[in-house]
């Protein structure tokens, strides 16, 4: 389709291998970091555009509050979002003016969110590929360079604050890891490309939290709490010891981030943390008993 137009990126997996679109699309979804401008930007000669209702461009979901608002007589807009759909929304109402905000948001509800205090899979995904997270067949060492392109896969890396120095995030033979040695472990995964952007985009987002909300999370689950490649080999999948949370988000995390946003002045009285449990990460969206409850 080069040359030809707009054409569809992603529509399934099969439909990439059938046609031999995998180094394609692979090809045309990675992205470049720009030290100069501290961002991230398409591979030269790539444009991109998200299609239709939900696309994840602040100004215009800014928009569409404001037209929701407008249609229904002025009242203010909830925003429920799920999952690594939660970030969208965190930076939008962080970023908007006070008045703004007060004008059109009357609520933020977060359900299962990928919290920037950190999680296990993130680490796991930069070592050995995204697994289901982004999945296409036979493509694990092209995926593994595609995510490692992304801002996504150097978010929400375990927090210092949270996890601190004596909980080992990663166990080799050579060496262990704690949150604070999160810059360390992306060099010796050979992802040295992606210390520059994690010490000036993430790390200052670790200690922000900001925005009275209602977070739902599912607990009761087996969660990844520690990833161990005792021999080093980081294209092997990592023996994982297991802690509390929705399989997905790690409960110390979910618990940080209540303490905090309690800690708030002005907050402690409008947030509330409702905790579902058995309830799993995707799950707390898609199985009925649990979306009941959410609503």
């Amino acid at each position: 389709m080069k040359g030809k137009g707009w054409s569809e990126m992603w529509k399934n997996a099969s439909d990439l291998v059938a046609h031999d679109y995998v180094q394609c699309s692979l090809e045309q979804m990675r992205l470049v970091y720009d030290p100069a401008a501290n961002d991230y930007r398409n591979l030269p000669g790539v444009q991109t555009r998200v299609p239709n209702f939900g696309c994840s461009y602040i100004s215009q979901l800014r928009a569409l509050v404001e037209a929701a608002s407008k249609k229904h007589h002025g009242r203010k807009a909830i925003i429920l979002a799920h999952s690594y759909g939660g970030m969208v929304p965190l930076e939008f109402v962080r970023n908007a003016p006070l008045s703004w905000r007060r004008r059109y948001v009357k609520h933020l509800i977060l359900v299962a969110p990928t919290l920037s205090v950190g999680f296990l899979q993130q680490a796991t995904a930069l070592a050995t590929g995204p697994g289901q997270m982004i999945y296409v067949p036979a493509a694990d060492g092209p995926l593994r360079t595609l995510w490692r392109s992304l801002e996504t896969a150097i978010a929400d890396l375990p927090s210092p604050e949270v996890f601190g120095h004596d909980e080992l995030i990663v166990v080799t033979k050579q060496r262990n890891y704690s949150a604070y040695d999160m810059e360390d472990f992306l060099a010796a995964i050979g992802f040295r490309d992606g210390v520059e952007p994690f010490r000036r985009r993430m790390v200052p987002k670790m200690r922000y939290f900001q925005v009275p909300m209602t977070c739902i999370n599912g607990v009761g689950n087996r969660t990844p709490r520690q990833l161990v490649f005792w021999e080093g080999d980081y294209d092997a999948s990592p023996e994982i010891v297991y802690g509390d949370g929705d399989g997905f988000v790690n409960l110390v995390s979910i618990l940080a981030f209540d303490r905090e946003m309690r800690g708030q002045p002005g907050q402690n009285k409008q947030f509330k943390s409702v905790k579902i449990d058995k309830a799993p990460h995707s799950g707390l969206v898609t199985d009925e008993w649990a979306v009941k409850q959410v609503m």
